[in-house]
């Protein structure tokens, strides 16, 4: 199985990241302010036969939790991570992820960091993330925990 990734316009993933991530609301609850940041870049990956298959946006965003180690460190935040359900667990979301991370570290960032679904933890835990703080509710979407990985030779992974 081949996976491709590419870094894409924001208008490439909008429909899988709205389907998977925002079924039954309004198309708008999809688009995210980070969108247009100069420095936002989206991920897509593909299939061998060219359909979309996962997303993830990542932008500068500073880390929230001010008393992890590397707190004070360039920091990008990803959101919007979203795979189709017909190739989940088949590593399309990890491929996405590494692609953003390693994206991420050219840009300067040092810590990557997410607000992760508590129902993704393992997926998180598997690809090098810790979590950092307390689980935390994000209504309407549900429990949440801030996930953090280090990355551009920064150290061993943990925040």
């Amino acid at each position: 199985m081949t996976i491709r990734t590419a870094l894409v316009p924001v208008a490439e993933i909008f429909d899988l990241r709205r389907s998977v991530l925002r079924p039954g609301f309004p198309p708008e609850d999809a688009v995210f302010p980070e969108d247009a940041l100069p420095d936002s870049f989206h991920v897509a990956a593909y299939d061998e036969d060219g359909a979309l298959t996962a997303c993830v946006t990542f932008f500068p965003e500073a880390f929230p939790e001010r008393t992890a180690p590397m707190a004070d460190a360039p920091a990008y935040r990803f959101r919007g991570m979203a795979s189709a359900p017909a190739v989940r667990g088949r590593g399309h979301g990890a491929a996405v992820l590494r692609a953003g991370l390693d994206r991420a570290a050219e840009h300067g960032a040092r810590l990557v960091w997410c607000n992760g679904r508590t129902s993704a933890r393992g997926f998180y835990e598997r690809q090098g993330f810790t979590a950092v703080g307390e689980e935390f509710d994000l209504p309407p979407i549900g429990p949440h925990y801030v996930f953090a990985i280090t990355v551009g030779g920064a150290g061993d992974g943990s925040p």
